[in-house]
């Protein structure tokens, strides 16, 4: 029987694994953390029976992931549920870009705008599922429905800011920019409009989706999925060297890429070692999870039937911010992301507490504490919010940090910039594939990158598959 070492337990480990499982090789996932799921994990805090996700928290690009639907998880228990509205972006003086599952619906809240949101949204949320063959993987492929990927991809060519010129009202041009926002890049950068694009494509076919019970339920199904196929997941359990490892066929490493080089040697070819040291992270994330009695008193009634909110304010503003952290400077009012996801899991809830989840944008390695910044930007579209907190947990670039793969707290697993946006981690048509025989790369540095999917993990296992002629 053929065996396989996965190094790494979050969700593209696990998925890898499951996978490698499935065709009948014997695997072993090691992890490092007393706890597997990397940033797909949820605790209990601040006040008994409050559930709190640690950074995964909504899933536009998971609830249709055609590896989760293929692994079966629902068989152990993976609920998704969903909020009676997506996202809303509030603006100063009380209007607000609401984004609804409907094209339609969002369209019509737009106004003038929303012929704009329709001719860039409708046709590829229609045909999402065909559409995510292509978008979900290697960029630099042969792609399967040549067409469908033209028409979506030119748009996500441009920068976020200049395709947000077509839209004429502030809160259209808002609700796209806060969304392309979520690539924690420059709105000005070729390629900005990309996740932004993606995250909403999905999000109109399949909903802002949460887990229910917290987004640990992911992987507590993933490791039920392993555990019935006789997968060995072995926790506390630290690799630094690829010769600790015992002997095995297949390698995949749920790493970042510039761990490489230490951990497997003198087995990289020395051009592909010097091009994972040379990956780049971008900036980094500010968490502060509030408990809320009674929930955040927004001023626009639509965010308070949310599960995303986005506390920044204009499309300018939001340039502005975006451009002041990677340039390593911490702004005054960031970019919050707010996530309510009790509204679609009362689960989370204790009583008329309620979790709410917000993190800021802030420079990569940043060692300062945003939390005054982030309470004062909520507060700004929902006065009165102080006076409901009885209780926060802050968690900020350091304490990401602790999870190597999210180094200086970039919880992305690295800048999403031009050329690590389409080729992944170095140059190549490979992105999976390390250079060293037997060895595979299946974090969220490869295509088609971050969030609990899973494809990361079902691309690498593919090509170690490949390998081994099956």
């Amino acid at each position: 029987m053929s065996t396989a070492t996965v190094v790494g337990a979050g969700p593209n480990g696990l998925v890898a694994a499951a996978l490698l499982a499935r065709a009948g090789v014997e695997v072993t996932v090691l992890e490092a953390a007393a706890e597997i799921g990397g940033g797909t994990r949820t605790v209990e805090g601040i006040v008994p029976g409050l559930l709190i996700d640690h950074c995964s928290a909504v899933h536009p690009m998971a609830v249709g992931s055609t590896v989760l639907r293929e692994l079966g998880l629902e068989r152990h228990g993976l609920r998704w549920r969903l909020p009676e509205i997506d996202c809303v972006h509030p603006l100063d003086g009380g209007d607000a870009g609401v984004l609804h599952r409907s094209v339609e619906d969002t369209a019509d809240g737009l106004g003038p705008d929303g012929r704009v949101w329709r001719a860039l949204l409708a046709g590829p949320s229609r045909g999402y599922d065909t559409l995510a063959e292509d978008v979900l993987g290697p960029l630099l492929r042969v792609p399967a429905h040549p067409l469908r990927l033209t028409r979506f991809g030119a748009p996500t060519v441009l920068p976020a800011e200049v395709l947000g010129r077509a839209f004429r009202t502030e809160r259209g041009r808002a609700l796209f920019m806060g969304t392309a926002a979520h690539a924690f890049r420059p709105l000005n950068r070729p390629l900005s409009s990309a996740i932004g694009m993606g995250i909403l494509t999905a999000g109109h076919r399949h909903g802002w989706g949460v887990a229910e019970g917290g987004s640990r339920a992911i992987t507590d199904a993933l490791a039920a999925s392993l555990g019935e196929s006789g997968v060995t997941i072995e926790t506390r359990t630290p690799v630094s060297s690829a010769d600790e490892l015992p002997p095995t066929d297949i390698t995949i490493w749920d790493v970042g890429p510039d761990r490489l080089p230490a951990l497997l040697g003198d087995r990289l070819p020395p051009r592909i070692a010097r091009a994972y040291r040379r990956f780049r992270y971008g900036p980094a994330a500010f968490k502060v999870d509030y408990a809320v009695q009674g929930g955040i008193p927004w001023t626009r009634p639509e965010a308070r039937l949310a599960g995303t909110v986005h506390a920044v304010g204009s499309a300018g503003e939001n340039v502005h911010v975006e451009r002041e952290v990677h340039a390593g400077r911490m702004p005054g009012r960031p970019f919050v992301l707010v996530g309510q996801q009790y509204l679609a899991d009362p689960t989370r809830s204790a009583g008329d507490v309620h979790p709410v989840y917000a993190y800021a944008h802030v420079p990569y390695g940043y060692t300062g504490d945003a939390t005054e910044a982030i309470t004062a930007q909520i507060e700004r579209f929902a006065p009165g919010f102080r006076d409901r907190v009885v209780g926060t947990l802050r968690t900020g670039p350091r304490e990401f940090a602790g999870n190597p793969n999210f180094a200086g707290g970039n919880i992305l697993t690295g800048a999403k910039d031009v050329r690590q946006l389409v080729f992944g981690p170095r140059t190549t048509l490979q992105p999976y594939d390390t250079g060293a025989p037997g060895h595979y790369l299946c974090s969220a540095s490869t295509p088609p990158g971050p969030g609990a999917h899973g494809m990361c993990g079902a691309h690498a296992a593919a090509r170690a598959l490949t390998r081994l002629g099956r």
